[in-house]
């Protein structure tokens, strides 16, 4: 039987981004992050999290919660884009 290809949304792309992303800015090698969310209790191995960054594993709700907290930062910072500034925003009108 031949296992289907792994479908990845938009908002699953942009998380997979975002938690490279993250990451890179906290100087952290996947093997140090996935061994931040094990100590949190979230057992991972940095070829799921290469995986989960490369869009070819689907990050659940649980990995998310513990990737964020590993990178100190709330899960809606992986899941939204950061908020545009519009030219009225930035005249303060």
């Amino acid at each position: 039987m031949a296992t289907r290809p792994v479908e990845i949304g938009p908002a699953g792309l942009h998380t997979a981004r975002a938690i490279e992303r993250l990451r890179l800015v906290r100087g952290l090698t996947q093997h140090q992050l996935a061994a931040r969310c094990t100590t949190l209790g979230r057992p991972m191995s940095n070829t799921a999290l290469s995986r989960t960054e490369r869009a070819h594993r689907r990050c659940d709700i649980d990995d998310l919660v513990a990737i964020a907290t590993a990178l100190g930062v709330p899960p809606t910072n992986l899941l939204l884009p950061p908020p545009s500034v519009s030219s009225d925003d930035r005249r303060g009108c």
